[in-house]
């Protein structure tokens, strides 16, 4: 079967993708090992995403944002980061700002359904479900992709979705930059006596960190994140026990606190690919760049890539070239690179920092949040990377 695009994985980046290209003439098809249950009805899995206004601009784009109910939607007004349980934060305002919002959230069960309604309505595309790679082969024109049930498809180009511990990114041998911080992270909803005001908080305590991002009015999504054996041991909590250890770590500043949703765990284990290309092959979404939810960028990123790699798509249709050349492809590579990789480090360096129990780090870290409030190019930086003001 030949098609113009090969995309593996119909996760939220690879549906994305192909929404990204409806309105091409391309013959695009989506390869996904599990039944179309798991991706047409996604199950709710705790997470939350926290959306830029560049990511909503990117799935009003691709025709995705219209199918999310404003109802799910929630808006984050402040975000205010703090050093333990000190006074001070580092402050984030949308007043400072032209928007009613720094951005919004979202579950991710919501973004997997809007996208999935949008990819029903493509009518370029086919999908094959319950269908696993088996090997990827490739010459000078075309790519060939064999299935585990025996049929064998033909692309310009293969791009892989399927997620940052890739096994496609594997068998074409691209290698990748993975950092486990022997943490896992548990999210869960929660209910509190008083009102978040819309503003997200970021608590960086010694052993762990704590998020809490505003759904409705007096319901936060909590994200934890700590060492694995204390992760064992909260999830061992009766309901009782743990809503009253969250009241303690967030020292009782949204009052009581009730857990109303079943906890959800991950493993933190971050990964950027060495390459994002290689012989009609790309890579995109977390197979590309996983990150740790600390700074909220994971999805935002992943939709950048996609817009990216979809411009340098439509681009070679116009010019008349040929859509999985090196030439496409590099491009990609380079302006994805150029956004990620120093993202990526510097994410890193900050769940270090921010976890490193010595004293010289306490007192960099206490000084990091000051000058974060006062030096206007680093905090405008951050805000225009929310808002795309400038866009």
């Amino acid at each position: 079967m030949n098609f113009d695009i090969i995309i593996i994985g119909a996760g939220p980046s690879g549906l994305a993708l192909a929404c990204s290209l409806s309105k091409t003439n391309l013959k695009i098809a989506v390869v996904e090992k599990l039944p179309r249950v798991s991706f047409s009805k996604p199950q709710y899995d705790g997470r939350e995403i926290a959306l830029t206004h560049r990511s909503v601009k990117i799935l009003k784009k691709i025709g995705a944002w219209s199918f999310i109910p404003s109802s799910s939607i929630s808006l984050v007004k402040e975000a205010r980061i703090k050093d333990g349980t000190s006074a001070y934060f580092l402050h984030f305002d949308h007043k400072k700002t032209n928007r009613d919002s720094l951005g919004y959230i979202i579950s991710n069960q919501e973004i997997r359904k809007a996208l999935f309604k949008k990819f029903k309505k493509i009518s370029n595309v086919k999908l094959f479900i319950n269908s696993e790679v088996f090997s990827i082969l490739n010459n000078k024109n075309f790519a060939t992709v064999n299935l585990s049930n025996k049929k064998i498809l033909k692309s310009s180009l293969v791009v892989a979705a399927d997620g940052r511990l890739s096994k496609i990114r594997k068998k074409k041998g691209i290698s990748s930059n993975i950092k486990d911080f022997g943490t896992t992270m548990i999210v869960c909803k929660m209910k509190h006596k008083k009102k978040h005001n819309n503003i997200a908080y970021e608590f960086f305590h010694y052993s762990q960190t704590i998020a809490i991002l505003p759904l409705k009015e007096k319901l936060s999504s909590v994200v934890i994140t700590s060492p694995e054996n204390d992760s064992r041991n909260l999830l061992k909590m009766n309901k009782n026990k743990f809503s009253k250890k969250i009241f303690t770590w967030l020292n009782g500043f949204l009052g009581k606190m009730e857990l109303v949703s079943d906890q959800y765990e991950y493993p933190m284990i971050t990964v950027h690919a060495n390459q994002f290309y290689k012989d009609r092959f790309a890579v995109i979404g977390d197979a590309a760049v996983g990150m740790h939810p600390v700074t909220a960028h994971g999805f935002n990123l992943n939709l950048r890539g996609i817009d990216i790699l979809t411009k340098e798509i439509k681009f070679a249709l116009n010019e008349k070239n040929n859509i999985g050349s090196s030439i496409v492809l590099n491009s990609y590579e380079k302006k994805f690179r150029k956004i990620t990789m120093s993202m990526y480090l510097a994410t890193n360096n900050i769940v270090k920092l921010y976890t490193n129990q010595s004293f010289p780090a306490k007192i960099v870290r206490k000084t990091v949040l000051r000058l974060g409030n006062i030096i206007w190019p680093i905090k405008n930086a951050i805000m225009d990377e929310l808002l795309i003001k400038n866009s």
